[in-house]
């Protein structure tokens, strides 16, 4: 935008300079020509008068007079006869015919002829100014003066080369003004631009500054500050609501299912206890779902990432699941895990994403298959890479998993939300989660995070911990 308006006043001020200076260039070189040939025309007034005597009596004509004004100015001087015959010329032998001469013969015809034309061997312009010699009446002769304008073309020149100057002046000022006015604008805009973006990618605490520029793109600033302010306000109570009835739901829950449990223990119909079996399993599902909800509602809130040691946290989760990977029969392995590793991510993020990420492996791999969970060290991301042998996704399913409540197979148990709460917890830790294909089929879950200080906390374990809780398959 600067740059568009810095044109446009440079534009215009071109457009103003063009026609302000050009035609005052053309009048200048015009009026500097006719001055020179009203001197001209007036010392050839003073010369014919010289002249006269001589060439109405027939006399000789003594060229002194026309040699010393041709040494003064530079020009040279002809007197022709009546004829067109030369009797003085400062510049060749005398008794040559100039009868053709356009401008002689217009002089001998009592006229007086001015004008320019150009010299070839000269390489220049060449004034001309031809005038009769005459007494009462009767044209005796004529006399030319030619003279070269180059030093008139010099003076316009220089001229022009002022009035170049004076627009370059104009110009640079204008640009600088241009800039300063157009970077007035342009700035503040730029910081509305870039306030906007960050409250596009969910960061509603930017506040949206414009201390400088029009009234009109505070008044902005302000207006999109509020609309931020509301709009925290708004999701902040969504969160707290969907928090809050999740942890509120889990109590009465729990309750009923222990005494649905109690019940079934009294009951003697086989088909009765079946009934309540299946009531368990959909309250189990609908905690597993109100458990999630509850994950998900914390990874809505920004917080801010702190160190922690990748490796220990990775080699921590990995052992506690192990024993729910034997159960299913499948082995799960940790590939040599470097001993220290720092990075940068929320509290509790890392644990999450392992429980929710290997919870999907084990559910859906075979049994006899084997996870693997591997940590590899980066210049500016560290990387958990965790792999399974299962049936896979494909390319659309990839973009779709990590979408809240979408499940590959409805038919088993889950709420869909694992890979949404693995992602939102990456990308809220400045990484990113991506699904690939394993390179022995099944699915490799690659997670990133921002390399953190050198010297990780010795504990940098925060938030979930403890005995891994089943939430589904490739959430």
């Amino acid at each position: 935008m600067t740059r568009r308006l810095i044109v446009s006043y440079l534009a215009i001020t071109v457009l103003v300079l063009v026609l302000l200076e050009v035609p005052f260039a053309v009048f200048y070189a015009q009026r500097e020509l006719d001055r020179l040939t009203a001197d001209v025309e007036r010392d050839a007034a003073v010369i014919t008068t010289i002249y006269e005597d001589a060439l109405e009596g027939k006399r000789t004509v003594d060229p002194l007079p026309a040699q010393r004004y041709a040494a003064r100015t530079g020009a040279r001087v002809v007197v022709v006869d009546p004829r067109g015959i030369s009797v003085v010329d400062t510049e060749q032998p005398a008794q040559r015919d100039f009868s053709t001469r356009p401008e002689i013969t217009r002089a001998l015809a009592g006229e007086r002829a001015t004008g320019t034309r150009p010299s070839e061997t000269l390489n220049t312009d060449l004034l001309f100014v031809a005038v009769p010699i005459a007494s009462s009446g009767a044209v005796h002769g004529a006399l030319r003066i030619t003279l070269h304008t180059s030093e008139v073309d010099s003076r316009v020149h220089r001229f022009w080369w002022g009035l170049g100057a004076i627009a370059a002046v104009i110009l640079a000022a204008i640009a600088l003004v241009g800039w300063l006015i157009a970077r007035s604008i342009s700035q503040p805009l730029r910081r509305l631009n870039e306030t906007a973006q960050r409250f596009g990618s969910g960061d509603l605490t930017a506040k949206a500054v414009a201390d400088e520029g029009p009234p009109e793109l505070r008044q902005l600033a302000g207006t999109l500050s509020t609309m931020a302010g509301q709009l925290a306000a708004m999701l902040d109570q969504q969160r707290a609501f969907v928090a809050d009835a999740s942890h509120q739901l889990r109590t009465p829950l729990t309750g009923l299912r222990l005494r649905l449990e109690n019940l079934q223990a009294t009951l003697a119909s086989t088909d009765d206890r079946a009934e309540v079996d299946l009531a368990i399993d959909e309250i189990t599902r609908l905690s597993n779902l109100t458990s999630d909800l509850l994950q998900l509602a914390r990874t809505d809130r920004r917080e801010v990432p702190t160190p922690h040691n990748l490796t220990t946290i990775v080699t921590d989760r990995v052992d506690t699941w192990t024993a729910a990977a034997e159960t299913a029969g499948i082995r799960l392995e940790l590939h040599h895990p470097p001993a220290q590793l720092a990075v940068l991510a929320v509290p509790g993020a890392i644990e999450q994403i392992l429980d929710n990420v290997l919870d999907n492996a084990i559910g859906i791999a075979p049994s006899g298959s084997v996870v693997t969970v591997a940590v590899e060290s980066g210049s500016k991301q560290h990387r958990l890479v965790i792999t399974d042998q299962g049936p896979g996704l494909s390319d659309d399913d990839k973009l779709r998993a990590v979408r809240r409540f979408w499940r590959a197979d409805s038919q088993r148990p889950g709420s869909g939300l694992g890979l949404a709460i693995a992602n939102g917890l990456a990308q809220a830790s400045g990484g990113s989660l991506t699904l690939h294909d394993g390179p022995t089929g099944g699915l490799q879950v690659d997670v990133s995070f921002p390399t953190g200080p050198t010297q990780p906390p010795a504990d940098p374990r925060s938030g979930v911990s403890g005995r891994p809780v089943r939430t589904g398959t490739h959430d």
